[in-house]
């Protein structure tokens, strides 16, 4: 049957296909990107305080994977509300995403990743239970134009039986397949799929970062996969797309390589830029107050850029005067800027943020 974007792809092949998918050329890609993960890997573990990354790259994350779904907000945004869950609407929804992140991990470190654990990180995303689409009639069309690019499978049954098979081709080790080739076709898939009535894409975004994890790629979620992604959004859309009309295999999986080494060498250059930051603080701080001499203190400056008097207190293990006066006296000598938030005041290490959220 030939394929048509106006009628429901029913027919979508199980993976994998029948096609050479590691020619030369894609070797090659993925040797550079797997070194690329490997230098990034290694730059994070020279860091002082590696939790950093792992408190801000998914924040960074939702943002761009949300901004590809046009749910904009800015990092800043995020960062300020990411204990209260507070902002507008668009920030919330963003940090949703981070959250799915996690209880994805959470899900990963209790059983192997599952199509439950995508109606699970869905169900995050949205803040209330997602179940796989049971009506007809979902149809992906053009924002400008209104033209039906594209019709997904229709049918609960038949959408759980191509879950069903998604889910056993990710475990499929027996087929000598790179785990970034792997990681490339199955997010094509679970995008053809479409499973959910929203949310597909955000959630296949965090379905890629679990694979890596589960493939022992990456231990943690610090690799930033939707800025690059960003950067070429069109590509991205027209490449799923030939996949499906066309069969274009090899150029969706050089795309998907490419963004992986270009997020880690990004990664990578961001982890030297947070060094240098925390050198130069540190040694500021220190000639600023007593406080700068405590190293926890300087840890709970650089987990996230926006710090609570709070949180001084509890994991310095000082008195609310003592962690204010701290916090003030970095304000005073301009390490800090004070903004106050609803009742709350909170102290942001804006040349922290400054280096998170720059173009690398």
């Amino acid at each position: 049957m030939t394929w048509r974007p106006d009628v429901p792809y029913n027919d979508l092949p199980a993976l994998p296909p029948a096609m050479e998918l590691e020619p030369k050329v894609v070797l090659k890609a993925a040797i550079e990107a797997r070194t690329a993960l490997a230098t990034m890997a290694q730059a994070a573990k020279m860091l002082p305080n590696p939790g950093i990354l792992i408190n801000a790259v998914p924040i960074l994350e939702a943002q761009a994977s949300s901004e590809i779904e046009n749910i904009v907000t800015t990092a800043d945004e995020l960062f300020k509300h990411v204990h209260t869950g507070g902002g507008d609407h668009a920030t919330k929804e963003a940090l949703r995403y981070r959250t799915a992140l996690f209880s994805g991990l959470t899900s990963l470190s209790e059983r192997p990743l599952t199509a439950q654990t995508a109606i699970q990180i869905c169900s995050s995303l949205h803040g209330r239970e997602m179940r796989v689409r049971a009506l007809p009639g979902t149809r992906i069309a053009n924002p400008t134009t209104g033209e039906i690019i594209y019709a997904p499978p229709e049918g609960h049954d038949l959408i759980v039986d191509k879950l069903s098979d998604w889910e056993r081709f990710i475990h499929a080790g027996d087929d000598g397949l790179d785990p970034l080739v792997r990681m490339a076709l199955a997010h094509y898939q679970f995008e053809a799929i479409h499973p959910f009535h929203d949310g597909n894409g955000r959630t296949g975004r965090v379905l890629n970062i679990l694979m890596l994890i589960e493939s022992g790629l990456l231990n943690d979620p610090i690799l930033y996969l939707s800025r690059s992604i960003i950067g070429r959004k069109n590509d991205y859309y027209r490449l799923l797309r030939a996949v499906t009309a066309e069969g274009a295999w090899i150029d969706w999986i050089l795309y998907i390589l490419d963004v992986v080494r270009e997020s880690s060498e990004s990664t990578t250059r961001k982890i030297a830029a947070i060094r240098d930051c925390q050198r130069d603080i540190a040694e500021r701080a220190r000639a600023a107050t007593t406080g700068g001499r405590d190293a926890r203190f300087l840890d709970v400056l650089f987990e996230q850029p926006y710090c609570r008097i709070v949180t001084v207190v509890e994991r310095c293990d000082v008195s609310r005067q003592t962690a204010s006066n701290w916090l003030h006296a970095l304000v005073a000598a301009g390490l800090l800027h004070d903004v106050k938030v609803g009742r709350e005041v909170l102290f942001v290490n804006h040349e922290l943020l400054h280096v998170l959220t720059r173009a690398d």
